[in-house]
């Protein structure tokens, strides 16, 4: 039976609505965007929010618990604890929202200031590593025992907006319902990553969706780490890490990058891959690198970069950080899916 908030809908939403217990389905696996290159958005189908440098998180609230959850699934209330406490200090008590952790550096979100707190989990060293974070909420997946998930999306970020109470580091990201183009230009122009379309009367689908599509203004995306080359001259640890994406079963070389490093990461990703080390080559195909060295295809960096090249290779790419949200073997060449 619906309550509170969802008492207040109409008779036709009210019956999309399903019970669900605290923390099941909805909370399983999040609804991710399709890469896009469309710009002629018009009428009033689209709502706009800003692409977030960051992480995404689902929360989920059941009583007296709150669980913050990865992409993937994992666990990751003690590396946030500041959000755990402001979604467990809130006057409604169950419900499931969906996303992006970030970090600001000069008034942008900035995923290799993130980095400094993931993977923390003690909260001295979180106090001590001077991040602050904060959660954007964008979705509200379940309220008061319902499965809200077949509500149109307008209607879900309405009960969203009024579920909760916003005050750091909690904020409702914000949207608007017009003017894609206009928007993606005005938000390239600010240095922003770009934006997200969603379609407003959507639902919310747990798979990727040509309903919400990422509108970039520059390249950028995960690669997986297949392999290194050796430092030279005054460098420390490495001097680049060789790339690669999974596509036809295999994993294809994407180039290699060495800039976006500091000294402390170099030498953190030396050890690292230094224990991943093994005797050939994990990617489909020659690599023409001299001195190359090569690992187990299991860590994901975040690159951004200019372009493609004719051949497949990245052009200007620079290290952001690695990722943990993501797992290796899902990890595919980004492609734009024109008009949806």
């Amino acid at each position: 039976m619906a309550t509170g908030l969802l008492a207040t809908l109409p008779d036709e939403q009210r019956r999309l609505l399903r019970t669900a217990r605290p923390g099941a389905d909805p909370a399983a696996q999040p609804m991710l965007a399709t890469l896009s290159d469309r710009r002629d958005f018009s009428g009033e189908d689209w709502i706009f929010e800003r692409k977030l440098d960051g992480v995404r998180v689902l929360a989920v609230r059941a009583g007296a618990r709150t669980s913050l959850l990865s992409r993937s699934g994992r666990r990751i209330d003690a590396t946030y604890p500041e959000v755990v406490d402001a979604l467990g200090e809130q006057s409604c008590q169950d419900f499931t929202v969906d996303g992006e952790m970030v970090a600001f550096s000069r008034g942008r979100t900035d995923f290799s200031w993130l980095q400094q707190r993931m993977g923390l989990t003690r909260r001295q060293d979180v106090e001590a590593s001077g991040v602050a974070v904060t959660y954007y909420v964008f979705d509200l997946l379940r309220l008061d025992g319902q499965d809200i998930t077949r509500l149109p999306l307008r209607v879900r970020k309405s009960l969203l907006r009024r579920a909760l109470a916003y005050r750091t580091p909690l904020r409702m990201s914000a949207h608007r319902n017009e003017g894609g183009a206009d928007l993606l230009a005005d938000a390239c122009a600010r240095g922003w990553e770009g934006l997200i379309a969603k379609r407003a009367d959507g639902d919310y689908q747990p798979r990727r969706s040509r309903d919400w599509l990422k509108l970039k203004c520059a390249q950028g995306q995960e690669f997986v780490v297949g392999g290194f080359t050796e430092p030279a001259g005054s460098r420390v640890g490495l001097g680049a890490l060789l790339l690669g994406y999974h596509e036809a079963g295999g994993l294809r070389y994407a180039g290699k990058v060495g800039t976006g490093f500091d000294r402390g990461t170099l030498l953190e990703l030396r050890e690292r891959l230094d224990g991943m080390r093994v005797a050939r080559s994990p990617f489909d195909g020659p690599v023409r690198q001299a001195g190359a060295r090569w690992a187990r295809p299991e860590l994901v960096a975040q690159i951004d970069f200019t372009e493609w090249t004719r051949d497949g290779l990245l052009r200007h790419p620079r290290y952001l950080g690695l990722r943990d949200d993501k797992a290796a073997e899902e990890v595919v060449r980004e492609r734009p899916a024109g008009r949806a």
